[in-house]
C-alpha cells in the first residue's frame, strides 16, 4: 500500500466522524484547512501540513464526545510522529507545533482568543492555556514557527459547514511528491 492509499484508509476509516465539537467531520476539517492554505498560495509542504494537522487524532482512540475529554491527547505529537516517518520536517514540524501556536496566539493577539470556537477553547484549557513570556520566546525560537501559525489559521478556519473544496483524492499526488523529499 502506499502512503496515499495509507492516509486515504485512515481518512475512510475514522475521518467521516464529527470534528469534536465542531459542524464539520475530521476530513471536511483536514480539506477545508489545506483548501485555505492553498488560497494563501502556501507552499506544498505547508498545504500537506494543513492537510494532515490533525491526523494524530485519527490515529489514536479519543472521545468522540469533547465533553468527556479530562485531558489533553496530544494529538499534535502523535501526529507529528507518525508524519516524521514519511515526511520531511517542514511538514511534520508545523503539525508538532500547531496546538502550540494556538496557545501562543493567545498569548500574543489580544484579538484572537475571542475568535476560537466553544471546541477549541475547552481543549486550550486542557492544552495549557496561552503560553507564558517565557513559552512565547521558545516558541518563537523554533525553526518552523511562522509556518506553525499559518498553519493553525488555516486550521482555525477550517470550520465552515458546507464549504465545497478539493476531495482528497485530489492531494494524492501532491502527498506523494512530498513523501518524495524526505526519502
Amino acid at each position: 500500500m502506499s502512503l496515499a492509499e495509507e492516509i486515504l484508509a485512515i481518512y475512510a476509516a475514522r475521518g467521516a466522524g464529527a470534528y469534536f465539537g465542531e459542524r464539520v467531520s475530521m476530513t471536511e476539517h483536514a480539506l477545508q484547512s489545506a483548501y485555505f492554505a492553498q488560497q494563501a498560495g502556501a507552499s506544498e509542504s505547508l498545504v500537506v501540513a494543513a492537510l494532515l494537522h490533525d491526523i494524530g487524532h485519527l490515529l489514536a482512540q479519543v472521545p468522540d464526545d469533547l465533553a468527556d475529554w479530562t485531558a489533553d491527547a496530544h494529538h499534535e505529537a502523535s501526529g507529528a510522529r507518525w508524519l516524521a516517518q514519511r515526511f520531511p520536517a517542514a511538514i511534520c514540524e508545523p503539525v508538532r507545533l500547531h496546538v502550540a501556536a494556538k496557545r501562543y496566539l493567545c498569548a500574543t493577539d489580544a484579538q484572537y482568543f475571542a475568535k476560537l470556537s466553544s471546541a477549541s477553547v475547552h481543549t486550550l484549557e486542557l492544552q495549557g492555556g496561552p503560553l507564558s513570556a517565557y513559552e512565547v520566546a521558545q516558541f518563537e525560537a523554533e525553526r518552523y514557527f511562522t509556518d506553525a501559525v499559518r498553519v493553525r489559521r488555516w486550521d482555525d478556519a477550517g470550520k465552515v459547514a458546507g464549504l465545497k473544496t478539493p476531495q482528497l483524492a485530489e492531494y494524492l499526488g501532491l502527498i506523494a511528491r512530498s513523501a518524495q523529499l524526505a526519502g
